[in-house]
């Protein structure tokens, strides 16, 4: 069988586990299967191969912000930073929804996930949202989507993963999500500042100058351990003094102390529970990442990227129409798997493509990570969508139009801005010295 063919047939079975509910990492199993029985490679030998990937020291960072990430969720942190974020726009109109975005954004810059967002301050910001005035569909989406923003704020399990695979640098990965991470964060507030005025807004008390000090100190003090934590870890990582597995330790760790006696949203139970849930979401990821990367490398061994350059520059050479066809792909990737599959899938596959076109990897890597992980919004697959529906307590027609409207109007135009615009996700690492 001609291998493109055989591609494509495992391709649309791949796609057709997933549609019918079939776990993921059981998905990738079938799919690795079927290539393996009729393309003829060794099982064994792609085995002792994805074995030897998933046991390297870097991939371990990925299980160790999982479990952080699951700790801060019931902490309380959230809460301190919520309080006082609050003290700046809580008489603004709309300020409440601007909390929301960059509340999303700091608690995604200390656990490197999109889901902590939604676990960890929908369950407080929801309900506060709609007794100020919002209605309950647009706080959900908004809070929702803004949580995707932990995808691109380092430090990034999206972008470790591209990285890894890649064998690019982790830290200049990091960097390139920056600017884009900041960008839609900007325009996610301008979107709500906007669509506010058209709420019946409840705002605080106003609060002048002795007392708004005060205001200012006494929460200010409550957030400083949760404020702290991303300057320790990005601190250790970007100083040289720890990597980013080590950084992804001290998380964790730190979590611990700060969760039972600072803000104390942690007792023995729930932190058994915690570690429990957390360590069976780690064996569900790491099974699928093995599976994902031995059929990854089936693709690779059977010259799959090559065969894909040789395709799309036999349909255009021109870059921008190739870029966009690109962008079109991880879209549509990004909407049946999650991005750390649809990372593990696409970039071997799309690396020399993009690079033929004169691409940087960690340009690249900004790409495809700021693409993906629009995927955890936008159905099908839609996971952040559906957990931020569940914390929320909505319908889905409820949270799908301001949902897609913060997506349409804020995300998209950060994808092609990241695409055609380079300098956006390439500022921080030539900074750095990771670009020259």
């Amino acid at each position: 069988m001609d291998i493109m063919t055989l591609v494509a047939i495992t391709l649309v079975l791949l796609v057709f586990l997933l549609t019918m509910g079939v776990p993921l990492p059981f998905c990738f199993g079938g799919a690795l299967m079927f290539m393996n029985l009729v393309g003829g490679e060794s099982m064994k030998g792609l085995t002792y191969w994805g074995l030897n990937q998933i046991t390297n020291p870097v991939i371990l960072c990925v299980p160790l912000f999982i479990f952080a990430g699951s700790l801060m969720s019931a902490s309380g942190i959230a809460k301190s930073l919520l309080d006082f974020v609050n003290v700046f726009v809580g008489r603004v109109k709309g300020g409440l929804g601007v909390v929301a975005a960059v509340s999303c954004a700091i608690i995604g810059a200390i656990s490197g996930s999109g889901f902590t967002g939604v676990a960890a301050t929908g369950p407080i910001l929801i309900p506060r949202m709609e007794q100020e005035g919002y209605p309950r569909g647009y706080a959900t989406a908004l809070v929702t989507d803004s949580s995707i923003l932990g995808l691109l704020i380092p430090p990034s399990v999206t972008m470790i993963i591209y990285g890894w695979v890649t064998e690019t640098s982790i830290l200049a990965c990091f960097l390139s999500t920056v600017g884009p991470g900041i960008l839609v964060t900007i325009l996610f507030s301008v979107i709500n500042l906007v669509w506010a005025r058209k709420f019946p807004l409840v705002l605080e008390p106003e609060v002048h100058g002795a007392e708004r000090f005060k205001l200012f100190l006494d929460r200010g003090g409550k957030a400083l351990p949760a404020l702290a934590m991303p300057f320790i870890i990005l601190g250790g990582i970007y100083g040289g003094i720890c990597t980013p597995t080590e950084a992804a330790a001290v998380a964790a760790v730190y979590a611990i102390p700060v969760g039972f006696w600072v803000y104390r949203g942690l007792d023995r139970k729930s932190f058994f529970y915690i570690t429990k849930e957390a360590g069976t979401a780690v064996g569900s990821i790491m099974v699928m990442i093995l599976f994902c990367l031995m059929l990854s490398q089936v693709l690779v061994l059977e010259q799959v990227p090559q065969a894909i350059v040789k395709t799309m520059f036999g349909v255009t050479q021109n870059k921008t129409l190739l870029l966009i066809l690109i962008n079109l792909l991880l879209f549509v990737v990004g909407m049946i798997v999650n991005d750390l599959t649809g990372i593990i899938l696409t970039a071997p596959l799309l690396l020399p493509l993009v690079v033929a076109l004169g691409v940087h990897p960690i340009h690249f890597g900004a790409i495809i990570g700021v693409n993906l992980a629009m995927g955890g919004v936008t159905p099908p697959y839609a996971s952040i969508l559906y957990l931020g529906m569940r914390v929320g307590k909505v319908e889905f027609m409820d949270i799908l139009r301001p949902a897609m409207t913060f997506i349409v109007l804020g995300y998209v135009p950060v994808v092609f801005l990241t695409t055609f615009w380079p300098d956006l996700s390439m500022w921080l690492p030539r900074i750095m010295g990771f670009v020259r």
